[in-house]
This record gives structure tokens, sequence and C-alpha cells, in this order.
């Protein structure tokens, strides 16, 4: 049954104005982000995951074979993240070894942390630390170098950490800096796309070229997050790498990240009124580069019927039908490649591109295609594989991001290379 009150505060919740998807739990961000905090209260120690997969190994039997196949899922993912805290543990160890300071220069009384306590610690945030600085930067690579620069720092200012702010703030002040810092150092700005010679891009206009920009797999989102899947949608990815760094750090940790102004502020080492004016101009920004028909940067997930739309779209590639793939796309679709030069706006346009490619008569005919469902930025998305000509392996070839409009027709491809396939449970051969 639908309700109509925020689950955290009580409050009415906004009008859906004929929005589709699911019922809205929460009336702002601020208050499913508190609600999710709350999920993350006593997630346990170190201590307790040995405890749990001590358990989760006892409670293992050969069968049935679901039962088995389950209680290894489970095992299997507690015994990663234990992994990634001893290996945390380690690194941070190694950081202190190599530290060419004196001891006595740096510590001013009892550590609140020893590297395993601190690893765990840490560790419980990854998740929250990686979309966040995955959203300052647009990169997932990028983003991986950045948690680990952010839990590095971390350490070596643990004994400024006195427990006044709550880790996580603590944490991702840490990681706001280190992404401002990594934005300095690059001076990255989107450019818009130019026409290549010869090539047909269709009537419309250039989108904006942003060559970082990779996909994030919606298995890696915070846990229990529904949010996060709302705040990496990949055209509010390419709007927010418009935004100078400090604006950009601003909306995400006050309106995405639901943060109070006074955190915010002090994430970001200035005062709340600085914060407020960042937002005043980061806002309608934003939304200049948005579609027309968003009027927030929130998205809903995806539909049975864009659900069926994609299976759809990755049988017609795989039998090569050339008509029911030109049925799927709106007339207005767009596709892009990054890092790629390539890009097409409209249905002729793309179908131009794509029919030499489909046909086995063509000279340039790629080859036969599988595909795989995924899901990538709170989108549907397909990897998909080639067979070559003459071969019988099939390769990872592209991982399709799809938009869809109102009509479920897909209204706009981003098209990523196969190297992020693994982080996506993607084989990289078929």
């Amino acid at each position: 049954m639908a309700v109509d009150t925020c689950a955290t505060c009580g409050g009415p919740l906004p009008a859906r104005a004929g929005r589709r998807g699911r019922n809205s739990l929460y009336c702002s961000a601020a208050c499913r982000q508190k609600a999710y905090r709350e999920r993350q209260d006593g997630g346990g120690g170190l201590e307790e995951l040995i405890e749990s997969v001590g358990r989760q190994a006892g409670s293992l039997v050969p069968r049935p074979a679901s039962a088995l196949y389950t209680g290894v899922t489970e095992l299997s993912a507690s015994v990663a993240r234990l992994r990634r805290i001893a290996r945390l543990a380690q690194e941070t160890r190694q950081a202190t070894d190599h530290c060419v300071t004196e001891p006595g220069v740096t510590e001013t009384g009892a550590t609140p942390f020893d590297e395993s306590a601190f690893a765990a610690l840490t560790e419980s945030y990854r998740r929250e630390v990686r979309a966040h600085c995955y959203r300052m930067t647009g990169s997932y690579d990028d983003a991986e170098d950045l948690v680990q620069e952010t839990f590095l720092r971390a350490w070596r200012a643990r004994d400024g950490y006195a427990g006044r702010a709550s880790a996580r703030t603590w944490l991702y002040r840490i990681a706001t800096n280190a992404c401002l810092d990594f934005q300095r150092r690059t001076a990255r700005r989107p450019q818009a796309y130019e026409a290549l010679p010869g090539m047909d891009h269709g009537t419309g206009e250039p989108p904006a070229r942003v060559t970082w920009l990779q996909p994030y797999p919606d298995d890696e989102l915070p846990d229990g997050a529904a949010e996060s899947r709302e705040t990496v949608e990949l055209v509010l990815l390419v709007a927010l790498q418009h935004l100078p760094a400090r604006q950009r750090a601003a909306l995400v940790l006050r309106d995405l990240l639901g943060l109070t102004a006074a955190e915010t502020a002090q994430a970001l080492d200035t005062s709340v009124a600085s914060v407020n004016s960042a937002l005043q101009r980061a806002r309608p920004a934003l939304r200049e580069h948005l579609p027309a028909n968003r009027t927030d940067w929130t998205a809903a997930p995806p539909t049975d019927a864009q659900r069926a739309a994609l299976r759809r779209y990755m049988a017609a590639a795989e039998r090569l039908d050339f008509a029911a793939m030109a049925g799927l796309l709106a007339e207005d679709v767009t596709l892009t490649m990054p890092p790629n030069p390539f890009w097409f706006t409209g249905r002729d346009a793309l179908l131009g591109f794509l029919r030499p490619s489909l046909d086995p008569g063509s000279p340039v005919f790629l080859g036969h295609w599988r595909h795989l469902p995924a899901q990538a930025n709170g989108q549907l998305a397909a990897g998909g594989y080639v067979r070559r000509p003459g071969t019988n392996v099939y390769r990872a070839q592209v991982l399709d991001v799809l938009r869809f409009d109102a009509e479920d027709r897909v209204a706009e491809i981003t098209s990523f290379e196969p190297h992020l396939f693994p982080a996506f449970g993607l084989p990289l051969r078929l």
C-alpha cells in the first residue's frame, strides 16, 4: 500500500506530478541519507566480521545445491571484505614503516586506531567514499585511485580525529579534498564533439564530450542507499562535470548526499555562507546541462517495459535484425563513445553508421554478436561480445548504457570500451 508520509521524519511526501516508477519513501535527500546512516550503524567491526565468516563457513552443507550456492556466495562476500580489510591494514602499516618523519613529531598522544581497527572502519565506508569520488570525477578508475588516496590521507591524519565529528563526515572531508586536489592537477573540462571528415553525425547539436567518463556498476553502489542509483545517472554525471570543482563539491555534498550546510562547510573548510553562495550558482548551471524534461536530479528505476526493450535490443543485435533495431530507437536518439570521437544525433544518422557493421555482406562487417544484461549508473546496460568472421570465440567489445524516453524507446546510448567488464561481473570472453 502506498504511503504519503516520510519514513524518517513523518512529514508529507512531495507530489509525484505524473512521474512513473517506485513511490518515494522519503521527503528529501537528507531524510533518505539519515535513514541510510541509521541502517549502517551497528554494522560491526573486525571481530564481528571474523566471527561471521566462521559462522557462515560452519553452516555450509554439500546439498541441496541451491543452499550450498547461497551459502558460498554469502561467505565469499564476507571473505572478500575481510581480505580488503587485511590488505588495507597491511598497506597502512607499510605507509607507517616508510614514513621519514620521526614518530614523536606527529604523535601527540594515544592514537585512536591500530592498523586493523582503522582498516575495518574505512572498509565499512569504502562504497560510499568511492561513489562520492566517482560523482566528483565521472571516472571509475580515478575514483578507485582516489579511494586509496583518501584512506592513506586518513591514516596519516588519524591523530587529528578525536571523534568530534562522525567518521563518515571526517572521511568525506578527506575524500573531497583529495578530489579537489585531483581536479586542480588535471584541469579537465568537457568540450563539444567536433565533426569528423566524411561522417554523417546527424542534424542535432553536438553533445558534450567527456573523454574521461566511465560507467559505474550498480552492484558496487552503497548498500541500502536507494538514492545512490538516482545520483549517478550518466546524464547527471556529465552535467556535473561542467561545474567548477568547488561548486560541484558543494552541490554533491549538500544536494546529492544530504549533508547539512554546516557539514558541507566543514568538508570544504569554508563558511556556511560560502556554501550557500556556491549552491546558488551551481544549481541553475547544472540544470542548463540536464535534458529539458528533467526538473531535478533524481531518476526512476528501470521499469518492466524498459527491461523488455533491453531484451529486444540485445536480440535484434544478435539476429543482425536491422529493422528491429531501428524500431527500438527514438527519432532523436543520441550515441556517444567516450573516449572515442564518434557521435551521432538522430535515428537516421545512427542507423547509417550501424548498417555496414551489421550486414554480413559488407566489407566492414564486424561479426556476430552475443549480449549479457547489466546495470550501470542506475540504468539498464548490455555487455556486447563479438565473434569475428573466421573465429569461434566471442570477445568483449562494448558496454552499451541505455537511457529511455517516455515511450520506452532508446533515447541515448553511451558506449564504453570493455576493460571494465570484470567490475560488472562480466567475463571478457564467451
